[in-house]
């Protein structure tokens, strides 16, 4: 982490769990467990129809509600799916965009990616933008090549001054909900070439300003280690997320000096 020049951003993505009424009782057992000081932003990511509870239950914590999708077109005959403004009308800060699930169950691509950006950007909403790697593409060596394509081709066509409500995720696909987690080393390599990929296309003082979250099972026992890394400025977190104590002590960790 470096404080000094972004943002640290703990978010839950809560994928297809929870219903509206433990999404209530989450927030009361949160409460309780939040430290007083704290100097990382927290966020948690809830399925769509929890986002009316989600933002009911959090509006006296300091925890911004997030969405886990979006759709790139503003209205129309798209059944189902839910715009950038219907989020925001909501109260909505952040959405996830590009989430390896996504990619995989429901065919996105990184040009539909690209699209989803713009639209939650238009909208005023602060993207999470899915990067990673299958282990497949790891072993073959082409981890770095697909990571710049990825963040390439997510912020094609962003302005500079917009990019700073960007928040980029790199998240290894081996390690989501396999139990498997990227070694400190292996997270900050991909999270600092993330950044060099950033400062390319933007320059360094928009790349040093860029928040860079690890996503692939963070937790309490790991999660130190993993923020110690100067360009991992937070987690992207799933499984812990959905327990209370544990989400804590990932908060717990992003707070220490």
């Amino acid at each position: 982490m470096n404080r000094r020049y972004r943002k640290t951003i703990i978010a839950g993505n809560w994928k297809m769990n929870k219903t509206a009424s433990e999404t209530k009782k989450f927030a009361e057992e949160l409460k309780t467990l939040l430290p007083k000081a704290k100097w990382c932003d927290v966020v948690v990511c809830v399925p769509a129809v929890n986002i009316p509870a989600a933002i009911k239950a959090f509006k006296d914590m300091r925890v911004s509600v997030g969405a886990e999708n979006v759709f790139y077109e503003k209205s129309g005959a798209y059944t189902g799916e839910v715009s950038a403004d219907m989020l925001k009308d909501l109260g909505v800060k952040y959405v996830i965009i590009g989430h390896s699930e996504r990619r995989q169950y429901f065919g996105e691509t990184d040009v539909t990616v690209n699209k989803k950006v713009h639209a939650a950007l238009e909208a005023g909403l602060h993207p999470i933008i899915c990067v990673g790697e299958s282990l497949e593409q790891r072993e073959l060596g082409i981890t770095m090549e697909l990571i710049a394509l990825q963040v390439k081709s997510a912020l094609a066509g962003v302005p500079a001054e917009k990019l700073r409500r960007c928040v980029i995720a790199y998240e290894p696909i081996w390690a989501i909900g396999t139990g498997k987690t990227a070694t400190a080393e292996q997270a900050a390599e991909v999270c600092t070439f993330i950044r060099t990929t950033v400062r390319h296309l933007y320059g360094a003082r928009i790349a040093r300003s860029i928040t860079i979250q690890y996503g692939g099972s963070m937790k309490p026992s790991n999660a130190a280690e993993l923020l110690a890394q100067p360009d991992i400025d937070g987690g992207l977190i799933g499984g812990a997320a959905l327990k209370p104590d544990e989400f804590v002590n990932i908060i717990n960790a992003a707070n220490q000096e």
